[in-house]
């Protein structure tokens, strides 16, 4: 067995991960050549500036790391896009790109297919995360919100979320328990503005004062 005499101490490179790849997408993955070519392409990501992080086959190709598979990246990435950890596309000249599967990499992943060049891929305006909404419509967090929100982020689409703190803010209600009945209320009632082209405001302001009437 080969082995590794350690890291270097000191002010070395380092590799940016998403938690979730530890909690969600780590703990699903069964191929050591899938988590390989992953890892490989999170370390190429974290090369790139810009909000959709992009590597291609030609990199993955040239990748130290993925010496001792290089006939096998190939199918070690099909795998990986799967599983759902990347998403990808092929250009016009036939190269295959590779995107982290978040907002900004199938969007780019999108205008690639379209037949857009890689330095044209659209960005996407960042939304701040559920927790920088909570404190800044809301407050200070604590553990047990913080698993609330969590849990909400993984149920809500991330527009809906903002679009419900918002809507609080406006009826000057700082509360969680009030943005969760928002979006109770439009998971329930299938408010999905996009799809029915219908006004949001006023959908909400007749489900809030329906709300209050039963207070």
């Amino acid at each position: 067995m080969k082995t590794f005499s350690g890291f270097i101490t000191g002010d070395t490179p380092t590799v940016s991960l998403p938690e979730q790849f530890f909690t969600d997408l780590l703990p699903l993955i069964d191929d050591v050549l899938e988590l390989k070519v992953t890892l490989a392409c999170f370390r190429l990501f974290d090369q790139k500036s810009g909000l959709a992080k992009w590597t291609s086959i030609n990199e993955l190709l040239r990748e130290p790391g993925l010496a001792d598979v290089k006939t096998h990246i190939a199918e070690g990435l099909d795998r990986a896009v799967r599983r759902g950890g990347l998403v990808d596309a092929i250009d016009g000249e036939n190269v295959r790109w590779v995107f982290v599967n978040n907002e900004y990499g199938r969007a780019a992943a999108e205008a690639i297919g379209r037949g857009e060049s890689i330095e044209r891929v659209p960005t996407v305006k960042p939304r701040p995360n559920i927790f920088v909404l909570y404190e800044q419509h809301i407050g200070a967090l604590t553990p047990l919100i913080a698993d609330q929100l969590r849990a909400a982020e993984t149920e809500y689409p991330p527009k809906w979320i903002e679009e419900a703190f918002v809507e609080a803010a406006r009826q000057n209600v700082r509360s969680w328990a009030y943005v969760q009945k928002i979006l109770n209320n439009r998971t329930r009632k299938g408010k999905r503005d996009e799809a029915r082209g219908r006004d949001l405001a006023a959908d909400w302001q007749r489900v809030l004062d329906k709300d209050r009437r039963k207070k």
